[in-house]
């Protein structure tokens, strides 16, 4: 484990992180909103990356750290991925950096790759377009601002992404973006009448993010 400054408008913080594998391209992987570094979900989509040999860090966001269970402000979340993917090009220069995110985390990872923040590429593992039921209110608009190549891993019967013909538009909109469908998969990956531990849910979407990036 290791601890990441964070420099937010409100003051400095740290949020802690993990590393772990081994390679030439590091995997920066962000929660959900509800969740933290350290679900099943998340650990086990690590493991398996780092199995198919690629380094992964995972951090928390700072209302994670402060024991809040909602998150703060989006520059806060934007800062803290500036400040993790820094301190990974610190230890690991010159190697490769991709921005992996559980929904909420890799929202923010698009709106910070938007901005300026430099990767490689981006996968986001069940964007949420919008709020389930909300269609009217998409957050896209900052999408086809970004240059590097994107990967939306997503359930057909995700709600944060009906109706898909919406979701699909949306994906057209991007320079260099492709869908990979997670039949029957709902936002968590979940299939109705398939019951598997979240670890397990997570180690098998890796093979699909391992592929897209190499």
């Amino acid at each position: 484990m290791a601890d990441v400054r964070v420099p937010l408008p409100t003051g400095e913080t740290t949020v802690s992180a993990d590393w772990s594998g081994d390679g030439d391209t590091v995997v920066v992987i962000a929660h959900g909103a509800g969740t933290g570094k350290d679900h099943p979900f998340l650990t086990g989509f690590a493991g398996a990356l780092n199995d198919l040999g690629l380094m992964t860090l995972r951090f928390n966001f700072p209302y994670v750290e402060q024991g809040r269970r909602m998150p703060g402000p989006a520059a806060h979340a934007i800062a803290t991925w500036e400040a993790v993917v820094e301190a990974v090009r610190e230890q690991h220069p010159g190697g490769a950096v991709w921005a992996v995110g559980k929904s909420y985390g890799g929202r923010m990872a698009s709106m910070a790759v938007a901005q300026g923040l430099a990767v490689d590429g981006l996968a986001y593992l069940g964007y949420p377009l919008h709020a389930p039921g909300k269609p009217e209110k998409p957050r896209a608009e900052h999408l086809p601002a970004i240059a590097v190549p994107q990967l939306f891993v997503e359930g057909t019967n995700d709600p944060f992404i009906q109706p898909r013909s919406q979701f699909e538009e949306v994906v057209a909109t991007c320079r260099d973006a492709r869908v990979a469908w997670i039949e029957g998969g709902g936002h968590t990956f979940e299939v109705k009448g398939r019951k598997r531990p979240a670890d397990e849910i997570g180690a098998s979407l890796a093979p699909v993010v391992a592929d897209f990036i190499r």
